[in-house]
C-alpha cells in the first residue's frame, strides 16, 4: 500500500512512499484547501471560489470551471497514488450533495492515521498536556519538532483557512508553554529558555510570557554562579557537559579530582624547595590529607608499584627529592573518602628541580588520565585545574590554549568511550582569569556543534 505524508506545518509537501512529490501551484492549494476543511466534504462550486477565486457563472460557463477542477483533482489523484493501487480513491473521495439547484460534485479528503502532520501533531500535544513533565517534556518536544514554519503559510490570511491556522497556532502556543513548565519543573531552565524566549519574541506584548522569561534567565545566572562557560558534548543517547568555573579546585566536593605532578611525583613542600606549597600538589596535602604527607605518599606508592620506572637518579645528581623516575602520562588514581584523585606525571623535574613539560607532554598525560578516568572514575563529575599553566609550564600555549587543548583532548576521548565522566570542570583560579582568553575554548564549542535535546 502507498505511504502518504501530508506536511502543512510549514510550507506544504506531500510525500510518497518518502518521497517528495512536486504538486503544480493550483494543485497544491487544492490540496491545502481540502486540508483545511478537516475531513468536511467540499463542493466544487466552493473549490472554484477559494482555489481559483472564481465567482458564481452562469450554468453554460461554470461547466468549464468544473472541468478545471476535476482536471486538478485527477492531477492530486495521480500524485497521491502513482502506483495506481486504489489509495488515492480512498483518501480523495468523490461525493454527491443534493443542495436546492440540484446535485453537486463534491471532493473530501479523508487521510489516515499519521497521514497529514497537523492530525499528529494534535494528537501528540493533547495526550502530552495530561502527562507527568518527564513524559510531556519528551512528547512536545517531539510534537514541536514537527513545525517547519507557519501552519498552511502558502493560504495565510485567506478565509477559508483562518479557523484551522488559528487553531494550530493556539495549540502550537499550548504545546510550548507547557513545554517551559515541563522543563522547569524537571529542573532544566537551560532547556526552558529558549522555548521561552521564543514565544516571547511572537508575543511581544504578553506580559506572563515576558515574566516567565525573567524568572529563567535569573534562575540561570544564579545557578550558572561562577561558571564561565558551559558546553553539552553532542555525543548518541548521552549528555556530557564541558564546563569552566572560575573558583578553587578542592571546593569541588562532588567530583573526582585531577592533580598534576612531574615525573618523580614527589610531595615534599619544605621550604618550597621541591614543590612549592602554593602549587596544587602542595595544596592537596593540606587539603585532602590533613597535611599528613605521608598518607599520600604512601598511596601513590602504592599506585606506582605496576608501573616499570624509567630510571633512577644518583644522590649526587639529585640530593634533593624522590629519583625515580617514571614515564610521562602515568597516571595514579589515588582512592580519597570515596572517590579519586587522578595523579597525572606532565612535566620532567630537572635535577636542578625546575620542572618543565612540552605541549606533547601534556597532550600524553591527557590521553592516559581519560584512560584511568574510564576504569576508576565510578562515572562521576571530573574536576581539574588549568593543568600546564603553573610552574611547570608549558611554554607554547597560553592559559587559552591550555583549556582549548584540554578540550579537544576530552570531547575526543568522549566520542571513544561516552560513559568516562557525566562533566567535565576545568577550574580557573580567580586570580588567574584576567590573564585567561576563553576565545580559542568558545571557538571548540561551536566547531563541536550544538548540544543534544536543547530544542
Amino acid at each position: 500500500m502507498t505511504r502518504i505524508r501530508i506536511r502543512v506545518l510549514g510550507p506544504v509537501q506531500l510525500e510518497v512512499d518518502g518521497a517528495e512529490v512536486r504538486l503544480t501551484p493550483l494543485t497544491t492549494r487544492l490540496l491545502v484547501r481540502l486540508v483545511a476543511a478537516e475531513g468536511e466534504a467540499v463542493p466544487v462550486r466552493t473549490l472554484r471560489r477559494d482555489v481559483w477565486g472564481m465567482a458564481d457563472e452562469p450554468r453554460h460557463l461554470a461547466q468549464r470551471g468544473r472541468n478545471e477542477v476535476q482536471k486538478r483533482v485527477l492531477e492530486l489523484r495521480r500524485a497521491l497514488d502513482p502506483r495506481q493501487d486504489g489509495t488515492a480513491a480512498r483518501v480523495l473521495r468523490t461525493e454527491q450533495q443534493v443542495t436546492v439547484a440540484g446535485p453537486e460534485t463534491a471532493y473530501r479528503l479523508v487521510p489516515g492515521p499519521g497521514e497529514v502532520d497537523s492530525e499528529e501533531f494534535t494528537a501528540v500535544v493533547g495526550a502530552a498536556l495530561l502527562a507527568p513533565p518527564a513524559t510531556a517534556a519528551h512528547r512536545l518536544g517531539e510534537a514541536l519538532a514537527m513545525v517547519r514554519g507557519r501552519p498552511l503559510a502558502e493560504v495565510h490570511g485567506e478565509e477559508f483557512a483562518a479557523a484551522y491556522i488559528r487553531r494550530l497556532a493556539a495549540l502550537q502556543d499550548s504545546a510550548r508553554r507547557e513545554l517551559v513548565s515541563a522543563r522547569t519543573r524537571l529542573g532544566r531552565p537551560d532547556l526552558a529558555l529558549p522555548v521561552a524566549e521564543s514565544i516571547a519574541r511572537d508575543h511581544p506584548d504578553d506580559r506572563e510570557a515576558a515574566r516567565t522569561l525573567d524568572a529563567l534567565r535569573a534562575e540561570l545566572r544564579a545557578r550558572h554562579g561562577d561558571e564561565l562557560l558551559r558546553h553539552a558534548v553532542p555525543l548518541p543517547g548521552r549528555r556530557v557537559d564541558v564546563v569552566l568555573l572560575r573558583g578553587d579546585l578542592f571546593e569541588q566536593q562532588d567530583a573526582n579530582l585531577v592533580v598534576g605532578f612531574t615525573d618523580t611525583f614527589d610531595t615534599a613542600t619544605d621550604q618550597d624547595v621541591v614543590i612549592s606549597r602554593g602549587s596544587v600538589q602542595g595544596q592537596l596535602v593540606d587539603h585532602l590529607f590533613a597535611g599528613q604527607r605521608r598518607l599520600l605518599d604512601e598511596k601513590l606508592q602504592a599506585g606506582l608499584r605496576g608501573v616499570p620506572a624509567l630510571g633512577t637518579e644518583s644522590v649526587r645528581d639529585k640530593p634533593r627529592g624522590r629519583r625515580v623516575r617514571y614515564p610521562v602520562g602515568t597516571t595514579v588514581a589515588v582512592p580519597v573518602d570515596g572517590r579519586r584523585v587522578f595523579a597525572t606525571a606532565y612535566s620532567r623535574l630537572g635535577n636542578d628541580l625546575v620542572a618543565r613539560s612540552r605541549h606533547e607532554d601534556l597532550r600524553t598525560s591527557l590521553e592516559s588520565l581519560w584512560a584511568a578516568v574510564a576504569v576508576h572514575g565510578q562515572f562521576r563529575p571530573l574536576a581539574l585545574p588549568l593543568i600546564g599553566a603553573g610552574l611547570a609550564r608549558v611554554t607554547e600555549l597560553d592559559r587559552g590554549q591550555l583549556a582549548a587543548l584540554i578540550v579537544d583532548s576530552f570531547i575526543a576521548a568522549c566520542r571513544r568511550d561516552p560513559a568516562l565522566t557525566p562533566e567535565l570542570r576545568i577550574v580557573i583560579r580567580a586570580e588567574d582569569l584576567a590573564g585567561t582568553d576563553l576565545g580559542p575554548v568558545e571557538k571548540r564549542f561551536q566547531q563541536a556543534g550544538p548540544g543534544e535535546g536543547e530544542t
